[in-house]
């Protein structure tokens, strides 16, 4: 999809499914009309100053790109850095209280937001590190309609689930992720490898965090390879 202006993102609400109240959502939109969205989901970090980055490049590429705050509940506007050690424990211990359950709700919520402001079906989800998994696990229990994973965590523990996936599902492993275990990374592709709407495509020694837009974490050729193949499965797949 051809590169274009964008409007500046900001923060938006959008409504949980039970309509009981509502929770902040960043919001990055193209010029002109959007034909399909983007939910990025956020990593144990928040939607810090990286996933805000994310979304403004779909919005660039012509999607609207939205990421849900999903620790609203447990801590409001979390926008941490992972190069920053008391910042890093500060995320692990929010990824511990966060009831992911609850999340994939909230992210079902979001996508409604853009079927409604899109006037289609046409929303897909990316995510990363812990918005990998959740990414696996919105592709098994919502009606989105693409979905990509980056370093995902745990996703060998979910397989149990993929019968209920209908849409396409594009998963990025990194083979040396300090989190996924190669026993954990095998059992994905076992579990995986054959199911039709599934895609995994490994990176050969490169660790979690790879795509991250900012920090040490980040492998240049790899994030750049790896966005090329999302670029292309969104403009497939949300055509």
């Amino acid at each position: 999809m051809k590169q274009r202006s964008c409007k500046m993102g900001a923060m938006d609400k959008v409504k949980t499914l039970d309509g009981d109240a509502e929770f902040p959502c960043y919001v990055a939109k193209p010029e002109g009309e959007a034909s399909a969205a983007i939910i990025v989901i956020q990593e144990i970090f928040g939607v810090n100053k990286g996933i805000k980055a994310k979304c403004d490049h779909w919005a660039s590429l012509g999607y609207l790109a939205l990421a849900p705050d999903l620790y609203w509940r447990i801590n409001e506007g979390t926008d941490l850095d992972a190069d920053i050690e008391a910042e890093f424990q500060t995320a692990l211990d929010l990824m511990g209280k966060f009831d992911q359950d609850q999340g994939i709700r909230d992210i079902e919520a979001a996508i409604h937001f853009a079927q409604q402001a899109v006037g289609s079906h046409k929303v897909g989800c990316v995510g990363y590190c812990l918005g990998g998994r959740l990414a696996f696990m919105t592709a098994c229990r919502t009606d989105i309609r693409a979905s990509v994973g980056y370093y995902g965590v745990g996703i060998d523990g979910l397989l149990g689930e993929k019968h209920a996936i209908s849409h396409e599902v594009m998963l990025h492993i990194p083979t040396a992720d300090g989190f996924v275990s190669s026993e954990a990374q095998a059992a994905m592709h076992t579990g995986l490898d054959d199911h039709t709407k599934v895609t995994l495509h490994d990176y050969e020694g490169l660790d979690h965090g790879f795509a991250a837009e900012f920090g040490k974490r980040r492998d240049e050729n790899a994030a750049t390879l790896a966005d090329r193949r999302t670029e292309a499965f969104f403009a497939e797949h949300l055509a």
